[in-house]
This record gives C-alpha cells, structure tokens and sequence, in this order.
C-alpha cells in the first residue's frame, strides 16, 4: 500500500472513532440531562451578555432539549465531522475549536439575554462550511467533488440561518457556518504544489494537464 493511501486510511479511522467516541459523550449526556429534566441544559447552555457565562461555549454543543432535538443533530453531525475529519486530525480538531468557539461567542454577543441556547447544530453548520470549501481551497479534487455533492444534497440547511424560525438557535448557525468557512480558508493546504506530469506519464485516453489526466493522477496518489 502506497505511504500516501495508507496515511489516509489511518486517518480515516481515526475520524471514525473520534466521531462515534463524541456521538457516545453526547448521547450519555443526554441521558443524564433528560433524568435530570434537562437542567443541565439551561446551567450549562450558553446565556448572552455575562462574562461568567463566557466558558459555557464549550458545553453547549454537548446539551439538547429533547430527543427530537439531539436526533436532528446527531446524524449530520457524525457525516458533516467525519467528512471534516478524514484527511487529519490535527486540522479537524483547529477547525473544530474555531466553530464551537464562533458559533458561541455569536449567541453570547447577539442573542436575548433571556434566551438559553444549547445543541451541536452550530457546530454541524460550521462542519458544513467547512466541508464545502475545503476542497476549493486546499484545490484537491477529490474534496471539491465532495464538497459540491454535500452543497447539493444538503443545501437547505442554509434556511437555518435565517432568523424567525420559532425555537431555532440561527445565530448559533450563523456563527458555526462562519467559523466553518473561515477554517477553510486559514487551514487550506499552504504546501507547493507538485510539477506537472511530464506528457509520458497522462493515462491513456487522456490529454496531459487536463481535469481527466489530473483526475487520474489525484486517485492514483489515493491509492484507487
């Protein structure tokens, strides 16, 4: 097995595991939350305006309101993240902490002081965002196709961060989508770019420098 394929699919499982490992803290927290009749979420839910409410940033994504709520949230949450997470999770976990950390302090400045907010959907918009755009920036193919798929299949999401919706947090959507976006960009591959291949080394059937040859050669570095 090629280093290159061999390095992803060991980073493939470690975003597996490390998805299926925060499904099981939410979910158990979950669990807690709902015996305790989700008094945890309005402790530890992010209120705006205080400074002491500041560090709940950092639990809001692991509390709901229900389980309609956490069931929204979960399957979007395990593709969006996975799909963030499978080519290394040094990047993954940055851009994880910029959208937690953007989708929180955008409630906290601009939402009702009265208002508790808690979910991970902030942080499924940012994985969203950043999914999209990574492809682009880093310009890989294999992300780009990626990136376009999930805009299309997924591209209502983008309702949620309209304001009105009765019981819906968009600011939090708002915020998580920006930092998602912003991540793509700060995170994007800064690396030089490889030569291009010598006319001997296209694929038959396919003109060199041209999308079908570079195709061809990106899944030949995957190992396809």
């Amino acid at each position: 097995m090629a280093p290159r394929s061999a390095r992803l699919l060991r980073d493939s499982r470690a975003a597996l595991l490390t998805m299926l490992g925060v499904l099981a803290v939410i979910w158990a927290v979950q669990v807690a939350n709902w015996l305790d009749d989700y008094r945890l979420s309005y402790e530890y839910g992010m209120s705006s305006g205080r400074l002491d409410e500041l560090p709940d940033l950092l639990t809001m994504p692991f509390l709901h309101f229900g389980w309609e709520h956490i069931e929204a949230n979960s399957w979007p949450l395990f593709a969006f993240g996975f799909l963030a997470a499978y080519r290394g999770m040094r990047r993954f976990l940055l851009a994880t902490a910029l959208i937690v950390v953007s989708s929180g302090l955008t409630v906290w400045w601009f939402e009702r002081p009265e208002a508790v907010t808690a979910g991970a959907s902030g942080v499924v918009y940012g994985y969203f965002g950043y999914v999209v755009l990574r492809g682009i920036f880093d310009r890989n193919l294999v992300d780009t196709a990626i990136g376009v798929v999930v805009a299309a299949l997924y591209s209502y999401l983008l309702l949620g961060v309209l304001p009105g919706a009765q019981g819906v947090s968009w600011l939090g959507h708002v915020g998580g989508l920006a930092g998602g976006l912003l991540g793509a960009w700060l995170l994007r591959d800064r690396g030089p770019r490889r030569a291009p291949e010598a006319p001997a080394a296209a694929g038959p059937g396919t003109t060199p420098g041209s999308p079908a040859s570079a195709l061809l050669k990106e899944l030949d570095d995957l190992g396809i």
